[in-house]
């Protein structure tokens, strides 16, 4: 590899090991100056003894607006940075140049016009023969587009991973966040020593729906009870979930035995409030919930999977018991 080509490797993050100064007095430095300056790297040099420029490539100019006699010290430079990243960069740069630690650092550099550019700063340490720094020499790189690319894709996953924790159908929580989020809160409910509640809900009669009025209103009426059922979720912290099928899912952290058979009172009268006609089972019906409620106060040994499985016997309990009903340890609410 060539002098011009190890230094230009720096873009590839390859250590440059020719400082610009060595180009510059090379038999053709004109030659190699003018191909420097012709890339849209931006070569620089800075003396360690006294913390000021030696050299700045002229293509500084034509991306931040700054002349390149306008880079005196390191100060230009700190100054020229935006305020959320100049304390870190700042002091990186100088701890890892002390050490003779060659670094890069990613940050957005001020324009004169008051605009922020994305630079990858690449920096090699000098040394003098007993080790010592003896200057810094490096390249800047605009990687706005490449930061504008990488907050594409990371806006991307989050609206990825916010679609895999969702219900395609109804739009509510699906069975995957559900899982997650009720092993964080029976943790936490353990730790805290507080209630932690599950109420499982089941529409009634949902295949004599989907019988009568086909599938395509059968997914209607899915949107429709999850849109009245999301109304009860009292805090961040509550998770109405669709747990699969025609059943629905309540997570209430830091909810009593009381509040929880409250609430999923609550949950079967909106959606008789709603009025969902439900020819399937007769002239005049509307559709109805069945609920199954739990609640406890786990100890650190107890497990998750039985405290949900109470709650869905409960259910099944209402169902056999004639439905439209709640079924809790104390008993059933008609």
């Amino acid at each position: 590899m060539g002098p011009l080509a190890d230094t230009l490797a720096k873009r590839q993050g390859i250590t440059v090991y020719m400082t610009i100064e060595d180009i510059l007095l090379e038999e053709d430095a004109g030659v190699y100056k003018t191909l420097l300056e012709s890339t849209r790297a931006i070569p620089w040099k800075i003396d360690w003894a006294t913390l000021r420029f030696a050299y700045i490539g002229p293509q500084i100019e034509e991306l931040l607006g700054w002349s390149p006699q306008s880079w005196q010290t390191v100060q230009d430079w700190a100054d020229r940075m935006h305020p959320d990243d100049r304390e870190w960069v700042f002091n990186f740069c100088v701890s890892q140049s002390q050490a003779g630690i060659d670094h890069e650092a990613d940050y957005r550099a001020l324009r004169k016009d008051g605009e922020f550019v994305w630079i990858r700063d690449v920096v090699h340490v000098v040394r003098n023969p007993d080790g010592t720094p003896n200057a810094l020499i490096g390249f800047m790189f605009d990687i706005s587009e490449r930061k504008r690319t990488e907050e594409r894709l990371l806006d991307m996953q989050r609206e990825l991973e916010e679609l895999s924790f969702k219900d395609g159908l109804t739009g509510v929580a699906n069975r995957r966040r559900f899982d997650l989020v009720i092993e964080n809160e029976w943790r936490q409910a353990q730790a805290d020593r507080e209630s932690l509640s599950v109420v499982v809900l089941d529409i009634d009669y949902f295949k004599q729906y989907n019988d009568h009025y086909g599938h395509l209103e059968g997914d209607e009426c899915l949107k429709r009870v999850a849109s009245a059922l999301s109304a009860i979720v009292r805090t961040p912290r509550d998770l109405l979930c669709r747990f699969g099928g025609e059943e629905f899912v309540l997570l209430l952290p830091q909810t009593d035995a009381a509040t929880a058979m409250a609430l999923a009172w609550r949950c079967l009268d909106l959606i008789d409030k709603a009025m969902i006609p439900h020819a399937g089972i007769g002239a005049g019906k509307r559709l109805t919930l069945s609920a199954g409620v739990h609640s406890t106060v786990p100890d650190m040994q107890d497990e998750v999977l039985p405290f949900i499985a109470v709650a869905d016997r409960r259910l099944y309990m209402a169902k056999e018991r004639g439905r439209a009903r709640v079924v809790a340890e104390g008993g059933i609410a008609p």
